[in-house]
């Protein structure tokens, strides 16, 4: 019984070797998710920010009825530009007035693991679309 005992000495020390490795590969990967989700959400309000301002770059449009708006292209994607080079960590896809009244801009990022490692990919590419209507009341 005394020899059993002897032979089972230092057989916790592997047991919590590896559940110390797992605990900080968990944490690792844990800190990696929470970079990639606030990235993306940061690409998200740079596209809603890029469509509010080209949906602001209307022009007014007086008709037989009541006034409207009207935006161009042009000027959706000049407004939506110009919101994106402030933020400067995406560029702009795309920017357009689908139907004459919404801006729609697409804005692009790529976000890199801040800790890596062989569980988390090396750059991951992020796009956010947006759209914004113009209307007057």
């Amino acid at each position: 019984m005394d020899r059993l005992m002897r032979e089972e000495d230092g057989s916790v020390l592997p047991l919590t070797l590896g559940y110390v490795l797992l605990a900080i590969v968990l944490i690792l990967v844990t800190v990696d998710a929470t970079s990639l989700y606030l990235a993306h959400k940061r690409v998200e309000a740079i596209a809603d920010a890029a469509a509010l301002a080209g949906s602001d770059g209307f022009d007014i449009a007086a008709g037989a009825g009541e006034p409207s708006t009207r935006l161009t292209d042009a000027e959706v994607t000049a407004q939506a530009q110009a919101i994106v080079d402030a933020y400067g960590s995406a560029w702009l896809v795309a920017a357009n007035a689908p139907d004459g009244t919404s801006a729609r801009a697409t804005v692009a990022t790529t976000w890199y693991a801040p800790i890596m490692s062989v569980f988390v990919p090396e750059g991951v590419s992020l796009q956010a679309t947006a759209t914004s209507r113009s209307a007057l009341r």
